[in-house]
């Protein structure tokens, strides 16, 4: 008897042991089962991410040929400005100065002086013109004056606007703009 109650504590340890393992195993399968599920949803995640990546690089693909497609436009627009805004050197300061002349008369101010000094570009093809020009009037004309060397149909960059006081309460206003005559 003694043997068959050895035998008996036997094989309760082996089925107990069994039954850890058991359970090991069904532990272990749901926790692959949690990781495969895990990695389907990372997996749309990332193709979801993947899917929105690639419209963006097409839609850069798409914006790069439409810019590739323009070129020629743009190159042409580029020629236009170049031949329209800016002044050959022959006519150039004349045009200048009767182009400021009318946009003061029509702002109602008074100009005293116009000086030029040029620099030549020659690696851009151009010549560089600074015009110093002052104007004696009142607040809403210079603002009116202003506009119209916004709106001129030459190009002129304002390098530098200084305010004065003149006779009779007027201000003056001493420019330097900028402009390019083309060589």
């Amino acid at each position: 008897m003694n043997m068959k109650r050895s035998w008996n504590t036997w094989k309760k340890l082996i089925f107990c042991a069994l039954g850890v393992l058991l359970l090991a195993d069904l532990a272990l399968v749901f926790i692959l089962w949690q990781s495969t599920r895990e990695g389907v949803e990372s997996m749309r995640e990332q193709r979801g991410r993947l899917q929105n990546e690639a419209k963006l690089l097409k839609a850069d693909v798409a914006r790069g040929d439409a810019i590739r497609a323009s070129l020629p436009k743009v190159g042409k627009d580029c020629d236009a400005f170049y031949h329209d805004a800016f002044l050959g050197d022959g006519a150039g300061y004349s045009a200048i100065e009767e182009d400021l002349g009318n946009i003061a008369t029509k702002a109602g101010l008074k100009t005293t002086t116009i000086t030029f000094n040029q620099k030549d570009v020659k690696e851009r093809g151009v010549t560089l013109v600074t015009v110093l020009d002052s104007v004696d009037g009142d607040y809403p004309a210079i603002i009116q004056f202003i506009n119209g060397l916004e709106r001129s149909k030459y190009f002129y960059l304002l390098n530098n606007l200084q305010l004065d006081t003149a006779s009779a309460g007027d201000i003056r206003l001493h420019l330097e703009l900028r402009t390019y005559f083309r060589i």
